[in-house]
């Protein structure tokens, strides 16, 4: 039975999350996106796209998703208003939500006009409605560099900077609260940071995508290293993960594949009930583990690339932030490895009741917790 199981397992549920997949998204929140462009006729101009009702109902960056915030119901009811009912509640609300964009050329803090609300109609209540909000203003005669930063309560932001034609030149992910690297303002925007500067970031936002806040990606791995504490499975496993996530996250990147992330998060979480049940299953490493665990990574690959694509990489920037965020990555998972080792591989590994009080115990704790996540991403 332990030769066909695994296999019929794995089959069975890339199938059936392939099939359900479709029905919806999570309702998780996206961080807004800011594209900033700068003008010759000394004004600037910006479009913010964020989800409009979780900002009006007051749904913060401690929530992962709008389900479990205490304002989930004041939400939902947002989310049934038409979009001219809730241009109204923006309007009502608008100097107040603009005090948390703060922008500013030499430390000088300049107003912002709204221009345009673009709210999409009413649809599927279980799908997040972005906003896109165009904001203006004058440039202060003289200024020589520009900062952006986005209220703690409102959460992340990702900010580019664009030429007038459209062109992104630079492109930062900022944590809930933190104010941009300046901006140098000049005909052609050269951007202040070096490729030093943008390695560093990069490798700190993969880093931070997996510690603390990959949950998912942490529990694959420590499935990963469940299977076998010793040298040589860990490291066949985590070498098909590696190789398998980077070639998919470059992929999809330069736009040579795609998929939703309807279809790649319950796949991620299947990933996780997968490798969790085939350890209480299997005793040790068999050679399908390898080639199973390269499959999901590469869905895993696809999952880390929508951070990068979400925030849109400049030209100049991509190639050394996709091998810093990768980076980034591989630093979080040996990471949770190393810690994984010192909590109770190190010490218990060769105790002959180590498989029955760690390693099931541990593995049907995560297949629980991937199986709940594969319904929640399926169904909202």
């Amino acid at each position: 039975m332990a030769t066909w199981l695994p296999a019929w397992l794995f089959t069975s549920l890339l199938i059936s999350g392939l099939f359900v997949a479709q029905i919806a998204e999570a309702h998780r929140l996206r961080p807004a996106i800011a594209t900033v462009t700068f003008s010759d006729d000394g004004t600037w101009s910006a479009a913010l796209q964020l989800n409009l009702e979780a900002l009006l109902a007051g749904i913060g960056p401690e929530h992962d998703d709008t389900s479990q915030a205490p304002q989930a119901g004041v939400y939902n009811a947002l989310r049934d208003l038409p979009a001219e009912a809730l241009r109204t509640r923006f309007d009502e609300s608008a100097p107040r939500l603009l005090e948390g964009i703060d922008l500013r050329f030499d430390s000088r803090r300049v107003a912002a006009r709204v221009m345009a609300v673009e709210i999409p109609p009413v649809g599927d209540p279980r799908v997040e409605r972005l906003t896109t909000i165009r904001l203006a203003g004058d440039i202060p005669p003289g200024s020589e560099a520009f900062t952006w930063r986005y209220a703690p309560q409102y959460g992340e932001s990702a900010l580019r900077l664009a030429m007038p034609g459209g062109e992104i030149v630079r492109a930062d992910w900022l944590m809930a609260g933190q104010t941009s690297a300046p901006f140098q303002l000049d005909p052609k925007l050269v951007p202040v940071r070096t490729t030093a500067d943008v390695f560093r970031d990069y490798t700190v936002l993969g880093f931070t995508h997996i510690l603390p806040k990959g949950l998912d990606h942490i529990l694959f791995v420590v499935g990963i290293f469940l299977l076998s504490v010793h040298w040589r499975p860990l490291l066949y496993q985590v070498t098909a993960f590696t190789v398998a996530h980077s070639i998919t996250l470059a992929l999809s990147l330069y736009g040579v594949i795609s998929l939703p992330a309807s279809v790649v998060e319950p796949l991620i979480a299947l990933s996780i009930v997968y490798v969790a049940v085939e350890n209480i299953v299997v005793g040790e490493l068999k050679p399908w583990r390898v080639w199973v665990v390269f499959g999901f990574g590469l869905l895993h690959g696809l999952g880390f690339a929508g951070v990068l694509t979400e925030l849109g990489l400049p030209k100049g920037e991509f190639l050394p932030a996709l091998i810093a965020f990768n980076v980034g990555v591989e630093l979080g998972q040996l990471a949770v490895i190393a810690l994984a080792l010192l909590t109770v591989g190190l010490w218990f590994r060769n105790r002959l009741w180590y498989r029955a009080r760690v390693v099931i115990p541990a593995s049907l704790l995560i297949a629980a917790v991937g199986l709940y996540w594969t319904v929640e991403r399926v169904f909202g």
